[in-house]
């Protein structure tokens, strides 16, 4: 691209999210020294009123959909369905988040700037359509989310979650940058599109060999960052480690960005090569859903139960991706929506309870919740319900069409094995909802404060969002369904 080269006001148009997010990141950060101490929560709705803005140019750019920058942005349904749900999440990651950084008193710019900006690696990395960008939007969340992940310095907790998440994560990168390197050799091209023809191309496609090691160098940093076995062990260290905020952030945003990446790259580049990937997607997923689900089991830690749940899940949103079907995407693409809301919601419970420190965090200590805050608890079950998968809640119908799309792609095997799953995965879930309703109040339940009201907003649009989803599945379905159609 020449020095001189001035983009078109359609290509700035189309990444308008993006500049959005990121002047706000930076406008948190000037003015991070410039206020006091007390004043600095303000930097907080900053973050939140640029979120809101990013969500209307999401929009703005659905508008003006189409490639930008030579192709290596492109904007159709699909980045604008991920791009919608990552600052979703992100803004009710910093909801969740101010009055928790009040009450462990480590109010900062910096973090909110780091939300916006892990925001931004996310929408980049659901438009990317040529492995450079994504390489690049990968690493902008990545970093970001690991100094998320440390954020109370003074933790030692923190400190362990932060060097784990960054030397792992470092470690999967290097494989991933090393699959982009081979498959550029290969094919000449780092063009999603490109590749995808020259692979199609029985006179110009390489050897078979030689493409699936590429494929599966990239699989290796894709399964890190959507906590797929047999790369999944940062995660419960990690979950459990980080701030409860950081840790609802992190379970939802990039693991939604980075399944976006998945099946992009997998969907469309090595899409001549499926019947090379699918048997090993087919056993990831299969090793995830009994992995997260059997270790979760004996879990009193609610954060770390919750990792191994999201462990679990992600193999759920595996056996999709190994359906390599349209119906599949869409499944994928709904199941991550419903997810992420139940997902958020649960952690936002745990931020609240757990008060300074996070003293309480394990299932023990919810005993008597809902007799001393029946809303609470009420909604708190709500999500839980839903991540069993039970009747009129998002988790329901996101299951459904998951194993729907896995029975029509004749994976007979992998959705008798994850519909098991999802009933072994109700042991651990009612569990925590007998000790909320069925046990005597505790010291933690008797001492809790109502939720603060940001957290509330948080709350109540989690599990709204959580039962609309349920009833009117329809209203992302039909659009997910439209946008499964990647860009080829």
């Amino acid at each position: 691209m020449p020095a001189s080269y001035i983009p078109p006001w359609e290509d700035l148009l189309r990444v308008l999210p993006e500049i959005v997010l990121t002047v706000g990141g930076t406008i948190a950060m000037v003015l991070e020294p410039l206020l006091r101490p007390e004043k600095k929560r303000r930097l907080g709705w900053l973050a939140l009123a640029a979120l809101l803005v990013a969500l209307w140019a999401t929009a703005v750019a659905h508008v003006f959909a189409g490639p930008a920058f030579r192709a290596m942005i492109i904007v159709d349904g699909f980045a604008t369905f991920f791009r919608a749900l990552v600052i979703v999440v992100g803004a009710l990651a910093v909801l969740c988040s101010l009055n928790y950084l009040e009450r462990e008193r480590a109010d900062s710019g910096e973090y909110y700037a780091l939300v916006l900006f892990s925001v931004v690696g996310q929408c980049l990395m659901a438009a990317s359509n040529e492995l450079i960008m994504i390489f690049i939007g990968l690493e902008i969340s990545s970093i970001s989310t690991y100094v998320l992940a440390g954020y109370l310095r003074d933790d030692v907790r923190n400190n362990e979650s932060a060097i784990k998440y960054f030397l792992l994560g470092s470690f999967a990168t290097a494989f991933l940058l090393y699959g982009i390197a081979w498959i550029y050799g290969l094919t000449g091209s780092t063009d999603l599109s490109e590749i995808r023809r020259v692979l199609a191309n029985p006179e110009l496609a390489p050897a078979g060999a030689l493409v699936g090691v590429s494929a599966a160098l990239m699989f290796v940093g894709f399964a890190f960052k959507v906590s797929a076995a047999p790369f999944q062990i940062w995660t419960p260290d990690v979950y459990q480690g980080a701030p409860a905020p950081v840790t609802a952030f992190m379970s939802a945003g990039p693991k939604a960005a980075a399944f976006a990446i998945f099946l992009r790259v997998y969907m469309t580049a090595f899409e001549p090569v499926a019947s090379r990937w699918e048997p090993v997607v087919w056993l990831s997923a299969l090793a995830t859903m009994l992995v997260g689900n059997f270790a979760a089991l004996v879990q009193n830690n609610l954060k770390r139960l919750l990792a191994y749940s999201s462990i679990a899940h992600a193999g759920y949103v595996m056996v999709a991706v190994t359906a390599h079907s349209e119906i599949g995407t869409a499944a994928a693409m709904f199941y991550l929506v419903a997810y992420a809301f139940m997902n958020v919601g649960a952690f936002a419970v745990v931020t609240h309870f757990a008060r300074e420190r996070e003293r309480y965090v394990n299932v023990d200590d919810l005993a008597g919740l809902a007799q001393r805050q029946p809303v609470t608890a009420a909604l708190f079950a709500l999500f839980l319900l839903s991540l069993i998968g039970i009747p009129l809640t998002g988790g329901f119908f996101g299951k459904f069409y998951i194993f729907k799309a896995a029975l029509e792609a004749n994976l007979y095997w992998l959705t008798g094995i994850g519909l098991l799953n999802s009933a072994l995965a109700a042991y651990y879930y009612l569990r925590i909802i007998v000790v909320m309703y069925f046990h005597e109040p505790g010291e933690a339940a008797a001492t809790l404060a109502p939720p603060a009201p940001a957290l509330k907003v948080a709350l109540w649009s989690s599990a709204v969002a959580t039962l609309v989803l349920g009833v009117f599945p329809s209203l992302v379905l039909d659009f997910a369904g439209k946008s499964a159609t990647l860009a080829r």
